[in-house]
């Protein structure tokens, strides 16, 4: 049975990608004490394992594969990456560029101590650093080094050897250092220092959200009492009764009759107003100058909640409090701020300054969501199909450009297809980001083309490498294991000082930065989970746009100077 099952992998080699995959993601989804192997790397040991059996596929299905990958990266990182380079992101992004070469030396002096091999270096870096994508690129180089067949395939085989010896540490050791080892470091209370970023903001915990039966903003029924004091005022004018919150009358029963409210609309004795706001407010504030009435058909308002993405560059630099006076913004509630390459969620705060490509999620009557949409940018409603001939053609064009080849004092220097994917996703992500009229990607597809893209190559990797997978962990195991430990921790621990001492970030949002520099999510969930706060988060986006593809291309140089 064995021997019918591995030779039909053998014949069908596809059979063996996607059980790797199959594995890898089933395995991958298990976690202790917070701590997973992760897609990625549970595919490339069942695809190293799968391997053993001797199975061969075609370079060009991994090459496919990392194009979609790489280019979906950029796509998702491009907006950032821009902002992050060309505006107030600079001290941030000059950081992470410090943290990308902290990495990249940290990994070659290790491996030169050590006497590793390209191979070996290039996976022990991609390992320790958890930047899976650089492996694509030190493959291209590797392949152009022009090295005899078999000295090619000994390196290549090396390097998921290292890389998945030096992974876990690598995830588990950076979230460990950063958040558990790093405010002890620094002699920071993380929980202090983000309540008293949050006071300075004039923020506050946010209650609430995905799985909370509490809504923070709700619509009620009241009627307005004989001598009440909102009586005779327009709506606009009852609603600054209530100076430290956002309400706003929606709809009104007169006489029997329901309307929509204006801003203009004068309100009379005995209407019943639909008032929406602070769930607190409604009750505390309201309900105690008002009686509550129970009325489905009134409070039966038409409402729609959809993303906005901020491409106008009049609201670029503002903060909430300054868009919340905009006449458009009445009757419209901010539900989340979305920001960067992972969506990151950041905090709804008076003074959270909003940028061009930020994703606004807003909720409210259909009429005023509109309006604040069309101020705004562009509203991104709610879709599942995606833009096929855009990404076609934008991973071509990248891809074209990429191949090309100058030579600069006899040197081949190259982007390779799989740079040009990259740099093609960062120039197109960042277009859709401020013309969204074009190259829609659903989030659903770019996971898609993101995660099981890069799975895929792995998977690749894994069983075309397996076979020497096992002679090589003898041979280098344990020494492999503790070089990457050193080359996880140093950098990280040296980006902490850098920036406190060097770039002075705010102890609130250092750790974060730090994260997205070294682009260790992991990390980031640990530091916010110590920290019981979101605010790290603030450091994280632009940081992890510059190293995100810093690190990639890193794969490429460390051939380079390994060679």
């Amino acid at each position: 049975m064995f021997a019918w099952f591995a030779n039909t992998l053998r014949t069908y080699p596809e059979i063996a990608l996607f059980l790797s995959l199959g594995i890898g993601y089933y395995v991958g989804s298990f976690s202790y004490r917070g701590f997973s192997l992760g897609a990625v790397t549970s595919t490339l040991i069942a695809a190293v394992i799968i391997g053993q059996i001797g199975i061969t596929i075609s370079p060009n299905v991994k090459a496919t594969f990392f194009l979609m990958f790489l280019f979906a990266v950029g796509y998702g990182v491009g907006p950032q990456f821009v902002r992050g380079i060309a505006k107030d992101g600079t001290p941030q992004a000059l950081f992470a560029v410090v943290v990308a070469v902290l990495c990249l030396a940290a990994s070659i002096v290790a491996a030169r101590v050590a006497g590793y091999d390209i191979g070996y270096t290039a996976g022990l870096y991609a390992g320790s650093q958890t930047i899976s994508a650089s492996m694509g690129l030190a493959t291209d180089a590797i392949n152009r080094l022009g090295l005899p067949s078999d000295q090619t395939k000994a390196l290549l085989d090396a390097m998921p050897v290292a890389y998945a010896v030096t992974y876990i540490f690598g995830t588990v050791g950076s979230a460990v250092i950063l958040a558990l080892l790093g405010p002890k470091l620094l002699g920071v209370d993380l929980v202090q220092a983000c309540k008293d970023y949050e006071a300075r903001l004039g923020g506050g915990k946010e209650l609430g959200g995905e799985g909370s039966v509490w809504h923070r903003w709700e619509l009620r029924a009241f009627r307005l009492r004989s001598g009440a004091r909102a009586a005779g005022m327009k709506a606009v004018e009852a609603e600054e009764l209530v100076p430290d919150a956002r309400v706003f009358i929606e709809r009104i029963r007169r006489n029997g009759k329901i309307e929509d409210a204006t801003a203009d609309t004068v309100l009379q004795e005995g209407d019943i107003v639909a008032v929406a706001g602070p769930r607190e407010t409604l009750v505390n504030l309201i309900g105690r100058a008002a009686d509550e009435v129970e009325d489905p058909e009134l409070l039966d308002v038409k409402a729609e909640g959809f993303d906005v993405y901020v491409t106008n560059k009049d609201v670029d630099g503002k903060t909430l409090s300054e868009l919340a006076q905009l006449p458009q913004a009445r009757g419209v509630f901010l539900r989340r701020i979305l920001r960067g390459a992972l969506a990151t969620r950041i905090p709804i705060l008076p003074n959270t300054v909003i940028n061009r490509g930020d994703i606004l999620t807003i909720v409210g009557r259909s009429q005023d969501t509109a309006a604040l949409a069309k101020l705004l940018g562009y509203p991104d409603r709610p879709s599942d199909v995606a833009d096929v001939a855009f990404i076609g053609g934008a991973i071509t064009l990248g891809a074209l450009i990429g191949a090309l080849v100058f030579k600069v004092g006899g040197l081949p220097l190259t982007l390779s297809t799989a740079g040009g994917a990259l740099i093609a996703g960062l120039v197109f992500g960042w277009l859709r980001a401020v013309r969204p009229m074009f190259g829609r990607i659903p989030s659903s597809t770019v996971w898609f083309m993101n995660s099981v893209g890069l799975s895929m190559f792995i998977a690749v990797v894994g069983i075309s490498a397996g076979p020497g997978f096992v002679k090589g962990l003898q041979t280098q195991g344990i020494g492999l294991f503790i070089w990457g430990i050193c080359a996880t921790s140093v950098p990280l621990i040296l980006a902490m000082f850098v920036g406190k001492y060097v770039f002075r970030f705010d102890p609130a949002i250092l750790l974060g930065c730090c994260a997205g520099a070294r682009t260790t999510t992991a990390a980031l969930g640990m530091i916010c989970e110590t920290a019981k706060s979101q605010v790290p988060a603030l450091g994280y986006t632009v940081t992890y746009a510059v190293g995100n593809t810093l690190l990639t291309i890193w794969g490429m140089i460390i051939v380079m100077l390994m060679t």
